[in-house]
């Protein structure tokens, strides 16, 4: 996917889909299709995060070696 959201962009979509679903202003019709785009949501958020806590520590056991 060439245009994938970044984290940030992701976290706020899925923030702003829990506030309609509490708030109720999501139909029972609409309901499932948020629901799934929640669930991809979560997994570019959760794999962003996982990336970098690869990089990070990464980087952190290169500088270790030095």
């Amino acid at each position: 996917m060439s245009n994938e959201l970044n984290y940030t962009d992701a976290f706020d979509e899925l923030q702003n889909i829990v506030s309609e679903i509490e708030d109720g202003e999501i139909s029972v019709d609409e309901l499932s299709i948020k629901v799934k785009r929640a669930s991809e949501l979560i997994k570019i958020c959760k794999n962003k995060l996982t990336s970098t806590e690869e990089n990070v520590n990464q980087i952190l056991k290169e500088l270790e070696e030095n």
